[in-house]
């Protein structure tokens, strides 16, 4: 069973708390009087007029001209600049990471596709959370496709369309981790078999971090992976990282793959909902 993550162990700070609930209240109403606010809130009216009157006068709130109403100024669209999908993606599935993390002691990688269709793009990870010493990849590492356990589930799992696009991509760059794709009815039955397992596994040849192939690189892990969807659409991937030495494929998918798609699906119904 999945664990809820407690955050009552952290402290907050109340007023800030009540700024953004304030604010909240403002964009489900659209604008709002004062007493409306009230209404809506279990504070006391003086305390919801300072609320106001400081995020008026920080620029984030302003009050009507012409019929004295609160709204939640522009400058908040300001602060979404630079924000995507795949931002929102890691901060539903962060939580959820993390708590697999604490279940099976290993730690997990959240990836998408990279716009050029020629990477996946690591946008969150729970290794910083592992007891267990390993490589670490940043945030925004560009992961081969074709040779790791992500990329492998992408293709595996995305619908065909996408598929050719992708692999037509990466047979035009010169990656020597790459071509592997150019062997097309070798590497589509690899991704069947992939699709009847329900999960993905690194390529053999895959070694890891900014040098793919394992003769120039090896990072001692592995890994098994499997895609997140939503109404039908992969939109990213999630897996699950060990020490190479430490267990065998197998061992890992008969204790972790159940919590593994577990997470998955947690993602998927928050990320939908």
């Amino acid at each position: 069973m999945m664990k809820t993550l407690d955050r009552s162990k952290y402290k907050t700070i109340r007023a800030l708390e009540r700024g953004l609930h304030v604010m909240q209240i403002l964009q489900q109403k659209r604008a709002a009087t004062l007493n409306q606010v009230y209404q809506a809130t279990d504070l006391p009216r003086p305390t919801i007029l300072r609320i106001l009157r400081t995020l008026e006068g920080a620029g984030w709130v302003r009050r009507g001209l012409g019929d004295g109403l609160y709204r939640n100024s522009f400058k908040i669209k300001g602060m979404l600049k630079g924000l995507d999908d795949s931002d929102r993606l890691a901060e539903i599935a962060a939580p959820f990471l993390d708590i697999l993390c604490r279940e099976a002691s290993w730690p997990s990688d959240l990836a998408v596709i990279h716009h050029e269709k020629v990477y996946m793009e690591l946008i969150e990870t729970s290794r910083t959370k592992t007891p267990f010493l390993l490589k670490r990849d940043e945030i925004g590492h560009m992961i081969n496709i074709p040779l790791s356990a992500m990329g492998r589930a992408y293709l595996a799992f995305c619908d065909q369309s996408e598929r050719d696009d992708i692999i037509n991509n990466l047979k035009e760059t010169k990656s020597a981790a790459n071509q592997i794709v150019k062997n097309k009815k070798i590497f589509l039955n690899d991704l069947e078999k992939i699709k009847i397992n329900g999960y993905a596994t690194r390529e053999p040849s895959f070694g890891g971090g900014e040098r793919p192939l394992k003769s120039s690189y090896d990072d001692g892990l592995q890994a098994i992976a499997v895609p997140i969807r939503i109404e039908g659409k992969v939109i990213g991937c999630i897996s699950l990282v060990w020490v190479r030495q430490a267990a065998t494929i197998e061992e890992i998918v008969e204790k972790f793959l159940i919590n593994l798609k577990e997470t998955a699906n947690k993602i998927e119904i928050t990320y939908g909902g």
